[in-house]
């Protein structure tokens, strides 16, 4: 039985405005995270819109027939092959890219030819190397894709006809434990979704990290690895990463540890927040927080199932403000911080992720640094509490309205 398409719809409507472009639309996102599926949308949408079958060229180089085109010459005989004759517009889909060397004249190519419209797939260490950005400048468009979020992954729990859960929180905590890869809805064995993102990620460190760059010690970069996947969430400080792997007689240089960082960076393991300064208004250097694409990979990688609100729920408004298309930062404020900054176009927002402002004490704290901010842009303080605070002009809301889509961010 064929699996249902399921259609994300915000990644769709950032999309379809290019569907006609001649820009190269370049979709990137941590392995497995639904990138095929998108694709597959998009030519669904274009055939609807009236695009004939013929105009709308697939090749997914990791399928049979096309898993053994590695050269450049070899991909532009398969897509030759495969475009209609006379058919005036051509939409042009290829999928895991990063299996041709130097395919990038090939594809740009096809956009000179000025009645084709190109979409790509494929690993981001490749794509985001360096080589796409140098030889491609000016002529592409990436959409960077995440796991589904937790409005995305009640919705595919509905399509696949899963059993509703008894209650949002119930459902929310199984998202938070098992995370939005969306295979993992096929399994119903704990075992099983566990076993699926573990292999997912010794794909991505196999495929997309240790044939891509040289890693001298592979048992030094593990341990990085699990150090920063562990405390997620947390200030990343290279002067103390240093200093504590040192402590645990694991001597590695601040060098060795930026070029880690940009290796997770680059198979979208981990992304950064950087940090703004609100009194100065600029960007501060170094002391990120470093987020996780999907909580997922924290629990299957970890024999302690137990959950740590604090850095899991400000994980998820921050992966969530990325999939709706906010630039996300963490806002500095003297002595304070704001969790997130989040802008889009001339929209700002500060925002606040708590579990709970129970306690007077937790909530004097985070209402202190909004108290800070001088400027009138919407304040949001996002928690799990059933009743909500209205007080300084503060929008409180319940952080599960937030996530499944019943609450938005507004001016």
């Amino acid at each position: 039985m064929q699996t249902p398409l399921f259609h994300r719809e915000a990644y769709l409507r950032k999309l379809r405005p290019f569907y006609h472009s001649d820009l190269i639309k370049v979709i990137t996102g941590i392995r497995r995270c639904g990138k095929s599926c998108l694709m597959l949308s998009v030519m669904e949408e274009l055939r609807r819109s009236g695009i004939p079958k013929e105009a709308i060229v697939y090749i997914n180089l990791d399928k049979k027939g096309f898993k053994n085109i590695h050269r450049p010459d070899q991909l532009e005989a398969a897509i030759d092959a495969r475009m209609p004759k006379n058919a005036g517009f051509v939409y042009l889909f290829v999928d895991e890219i990063q299996n041709v060397k130097d395919f990038e004249p090939v594809i740009n190519a096809y956009r000179e030819e000025g009645n084709v419209s190109v979409f790509v797939t494929g690993s981001n260490s490749y794509l985001l190397g360096g080589e796409l950005a140098t030889k491609l400048t000016g002529r592409y468009i990436e959409f960077d894709l995440f796991p589904l979020s937790f409005r995305e992954w009640l919705d595919m729990r509905a399509l696949f006809g899963k059993t509703a859960m008894a209650d949002k929180r119930t459902a929310f905590t199984e998202y938070i434990r098992f995370g939005g890869f969306p295979k993992t809805l096929e399994f119903e064995n704990t075992d099983a979704r566990e076993a699926y993102i573990e292999s997912v990620v010794s794909q991505i460190l196999q495929k997309d990290v240790r044939r891509r760059f040289k890693i001298h010690s592979r048992p030094v970069f593990d341990k990085v690895r699990m150090y920063l996947v562990n405390n997620f969430g947390a200030q990343v400080s290279l002067s103390n990463l240093e200093k504590e792997f040192r402590q645990q007689r694991l001597p590695v240089t601040q060098r060795t540890l930026r070029r880690y960082l940009d290796i997770l960076e680059k198979a979208r393991i981990l992304y950064p927040c950087p940090r703004f300064d609100l009194k100065s208004r600029k960007s501060l250097r170094g002391g990120e927080k470093y987020y996780l694409a999907d909580t997922g990979i924290y629990f299957a990688e970890n024999a302690d199932g137990r959950i740590n609100y604090g850095p899991v729920l400000e994980n998820l408004v921050f992966v969530h403000l990325k999939g709706e298309g906010f630039r996300v930062s963490v806002g500095r404020i003297g002595n304070l911080e704001c969790d997130f900054i989040a802008r889009r176009g001339e929209e700002y927002y500060y925002i606040q992720v708590a579990m709970t402002i129970a306690e007077r004490e937790t909530e004097e704290r985070e209402y202190a640094s909004f108290a800070s901010i001088r400027d009138n842009y919407p304040k949001y303080l996002l928690t799990l509490d059933p009743l909500l605070q209205k007080r300084d002009g503060v929008r409180h809301c319940n952080l599960l309205d937030f996530l499944d889509g019943s609450v938005q961010l507004h001016p």
